[in-house]
């Protein structure tokens, strides 16, 4: 089965659309632009000698906030960026379990689905009847088998006995309990 479609949309490798908030880049630099501004302007001031000391004091107050600022939208910008990194990595590796783990299901889905057809061989049921007996495990109805099959649910039916009597079961539930009982042990203790 090819996930491709359904990851692309659950990871996009492109970066999220502008969602009109600005970037921690851009507002640290505007924040940065601000605080060389005001540092040019009270240089000015100080060189034109005609500034009173309040002047000079708010100035120096909003070029410090807009200097701290800055550093700290920086920082967090420095630190949004490590923690982007760890996640990729913690992705990638979550990819990669997820594949292993696909990859072994596979192989044992496969390996069950060969001894099932070799149970049946045993049982000695016709094409027909191992058609009838997977359908019944995967939990479907007569008729939801008969529609499938294009048949009727009375030859669904009979086929369905046949299936039990060769196997040697009573029913349905037998039938499952055959292939999954041991599927469903819990693990072994060593």
């Amino acid at each position: 089965m090819n996930t491709e479609p359904f990851r692309m949309k659950l990871f996009p490798s492109e970066p999220p659309a502008d969602d009109g908030v600005p970037s921690l880049k851009l507002m640290s630099g505007v924040f940065l632009l601000i605080a060389v501004q005001l540092t040019v302007d009270l240089v000015l001031d100080q060189i034109e000698g005609d500034v009173g000391p309040w002047h000079l004091g708010i100035e120096a107050l909003t070029g410090t906030t807009a200097l701290i600022l800055g550093l700290r939208l920086l920082r967090a910008l420095r630190l949004r960026g490590n923690t982007i990194v760890r996640l990729k990595d913690a992705l990638q590796a979550s990819r990669q379990e997820a594949d292993r783990w696909r990859s072994e299901a596979a192989q044992t889905l496969q390996g069950l689905g060969r001894a099932m057809d070799h149970q049946f061989e045993r049982w000695n049921l016709s094409q027909a009847e191992r058609d009838v007996a997977l359908f019944l495990l995967k939990g479907f109805s007569t008729r939801d088998i008969a529609d499938l099959r294009s048949t009727s649910e009375r030859t669904v039916r009979q086929q369905a006995q046949d299936v039990y009597r060769k196997a040697g079961l009573s029913g349905r539930a037998e039938l499952s309990a055959f292939f999954l009982e041991d599927l469903l042990l819990p693990p072994s203790t060593g």
